[in-house]
């Protein structure tokens, strides 16, 4: 098969297509035909050589796939060869097979094409894992998400939105906010020409937002706090804007907030499975009855894989950028 390899860390161009050995499936396992992945920033920073896969895992980037199961594995049950899937992946996405533990499928939910299902597993998994399982947004709450067009943000919007939130977003540019207020967004914040702490003060009559969806760690973790609600939870996925900042524990106390720090690649399999069974009964309805859907800017062959990583370090794009084979 052909996958793309990291040879050495570096810029795109260190994304090389090349002929591999074909994976195997082991005991718990189904081996998936890849149709498409789709890029994600952590495979930018495994690119750079700044985020290792973890051990045991395929050395190729791709962290999310979608395909046709091609063989089964010992031990495994509820699936049969040629079912249409997608698939939570700690790595193996940017290739033409990819070997995955039956726990982290999830069936191509109906209504989605078989390419554009590549684009649901991390982000949703994400969104689900964080926003309701961690920091249980409810209905009438305010969730304000940083990157909301984004893959994760575009998610995050029509999640919240399903359940009856109100949502505030960050985005660079008029276009991207107008595109975030087609999802549902209600609050549309220019992080380059406004507040966002100020912004939803004013939004929110003082009283700020119940759950915060951050990927810039550090940089935005002293305005997070001043943006919080009352019983407030900041939840951090990223790291975009830094690894070291520092905390006001008085206004954390204040407000008797929380926050969380989350990653998803590294996590047990058994954790994997069991956000992967709530994704498939909380979201998975929402997707085959069409009040979420992926948001997807454009299909890039795999094998130029290269070209979707500039397309999303530039930030130009709205949603996920997807790689089919």
């Amino acid at each position: 098969m052909h996958a793309i390899t990291i040879p050495e860390p570096g810029g795109p161009e260190a994304l090389v297509w090349d002929e591999v050995p074909d994976p195997e499936a082991g005991e718990g396992e189904v081996l998936v035909e890849v149709v498409a992945s789709a890029v994600n920033r952590a495979d930018i920073l495994q690119r750079q050589g700044f985020y290792n896969p973890p051990p045991g895992a395929s050395a190729y980037p791709g962290l999310e796939c979608s395909g046709r199961i091609a063989a089964l594995g010992p031990g495994v049950s509820g699936w049969s060869v040629g079912d249409e899937v997608c698939a939570l992946l700690s790595g193996g996405g940017y290739a033409e097979k990819v070997v995955v533990p039956a726990g982290q499928l999830l069936p191509v939910p109906e209504g989605v094409e078989l390419r554009q299902a590549a684009a649901l597993p991390e982000v949703v998994c994400t969104v689900w894992s964080n926003v309701f399982m961690i920091a249980h947004l409810r209905p009438g709450e305010t969730l304000l998400v940083h990157g909301g067009s984004s893959g994760i943000g575009t998610m995050a919007i029509q999640l919240a939105k399903a359940v009856g939130a109100k949502v505030a977003v960050t985005a660079g540019t008029k276009e991207k906010l107008d595109r975030c207020a087609e999802l549902g967004a209600d609050i549309l914040v220019n992080y380059r020409e406004q507040d966002f702490v100020e912004e939803i003060e004013r939004a929110t009559d003082g009283a700020g937002a119940d759950v915060i969806l951050d990927n810039m760690g550090a940089k935005y973790l002293d305005r997070n706090v001043k943006a919080l609600a009352v019983n407030g939870r900041l939840a951090i996925i990223g790291m975009q804007g830094g690894i070291k900042g520092e905390l006001n524990i008085a206004a954390l106390l204040n407000k008797r907030a929380a926050i969380s720090a989350t990653s998803l690649r590294a996590r047990p399999l058994g954790e994997k499975a069991a956000i992967v069974a709530a994704v498939r009964e909380h979201v998975w309805p929402l997707l085959t009855g069409g009040h979420v859907r992926p948001v997807v800017d454009r299909e890039v062959p795999m094998s130029d894989a290269a070209a979707a990583h500039r397309v999303v370090e530039e930030s130009g794009h709205m949603g996920k950028v997807l790689l089919v084979v």
